[in-house]
């Protein structure tokens, strides 16, 4: 089912009018909806009429439509959001690039790296922007943490430590996330990714990979708890730990380089206030200066991200993170999928 909304409001600079529409009406498509409230927008629901139905009334101006398919080749709809279960990311994608709509896919893009294949070619036949949701990048801790890095605050980098997850809830087992052939995978491409994006994003690529997948308490056919030591080509190196076994909602990253440390925790709501701490090393070491920024706000990363995106589109520039960076980051969850598990 598609949920439309039109609204009259213009969108960024020379962006005018853009409309969209987001396929998917689950709590990432809601999100969604809620992060454009006030802009032109059009949302799907591939499976059920009466999800589209609810959504369109959290929406005003909103339409529910039949059918995704037909919701993306609309004439009304400029840039399609895809908010699916994974295994319908890539094709929704493809299809909306393929009749020339700019794409915003959310994370983690698809199943397989090689799924978005068929995006990229779309994309690059029509020439639409096409970018992936990891909208963890635009969390306020993260855009002061990126803005800080960016400064050469920290030195030359050398190793980040992360941690995520949550601790699931009755019949967590039974949910979508547990069918592999619609999930693709378990806790490690849930969560994982995007520690996994964020680790590459102040790193750089990881050339070697090692990794293990356990379920130690959910009976599912997917795994419950992720561990990843991931390695660059200069030496730096992420060590990442993805659970649906915490109990107690989790985030935790830090980022060390020569000369200072950031460390960025809780994401708001159940995962606690968001913060992000910097630590500068002096000239005779010892304690180091310690300044610490919180953010109790609401998040905002979804509107940001898709600011972001109307930009990237305004300038033709390539948007980051895009297909490249999810091809990256499901690569390294690809190879621990690969290796023997004991």
């Amino acid at each position: 089912m598609a949920l439309l909304l039109v609204a009259g409001k213009s969108c960024l600079l020379s962006c005018s009018y853009m409309r969209a529409a987001i396929v998917g009406c689950g709590l990432l498509g809601r999100k969604q909806a809620h992060g454009l409230a006030g802009r032109p927008l059009t949302v799907s629901c591939h499976n059920t009429h009466d999800r589209a139905a609810a959504l369109a009334q959290t929406a005003p101006g909103a339409t529910a439509v039949a059918q995704w398919q037909a919701a993306v080749i609309r004439p009304d709809v400029d840039i399609v959001v895809v908010a699916t279960t994974h295994d319908m990311l890539a094709p929704v994608a493809a299809a909306a690039a393929g009749a020339g709509k700019h794409v915003l896919i959310e994370k983690p893009g698809a199943r397989q790296a090689a799924e978005l294949d068929c995006v990229a070619a779309a994309a690059a036949r029509t020439g639409v922007s096409v970018r992936v949701g990891f909208n963890h990048r635009y969390h306020r801790a993260f855009r002061k943490a990126r803005e800080i890095f960016a400064g050469g605050a920290l030195g030359p980098m050398m190793f980040v430590r992360g941690r995520y997850g949550h601790g699931g809830r009755p019949g967590y087992e039974h949910e979508w996330r547990a069918v592999p052939e619609l999930s693709g995978g378990g806790e490690l491409l849930d969560q994982g990714v995007h520690l996994i994006d964020l680790a590459r994003w102040f790193l750089g690529d990881f050339d070697q990979v090692q990794g293990q997948i356990a379920t130690y308490f959910w009976d599912m056919p997917v795994e419950d708890n992720g561990f990843l030591l991931l390695r660059t080509a200069g030496g730096q190196t992420a060590f990442l730990h993805a659970s649906w076994t915490e109990w107690k909602n989790t985030f935790s990253l830090e980022i060390y380089g020569r000369t200072g440390k950031l460390e960025i925790s809780g994401l708001g709501g159940s995962y606690g206030v968001e913060r992000v701490t910097f630590y500068r090393m002096t000239p005779e070491m010892g304690p180091p200066e310690t300044t610490t920024w919180e953010y109790p706000m609401a998040d905002d990363s979804w509107e940001v991200e898709f600011a972001e995106f109307l930009e990237d589109i305004r300038l033709n520039r390539a948007p980051s993170p895009g297909l490249s960076d999810a091809q990256a980051a499901l690569r390294v969850i690809e190879k621990v999928y690969r290796e023997p598990q004991h």
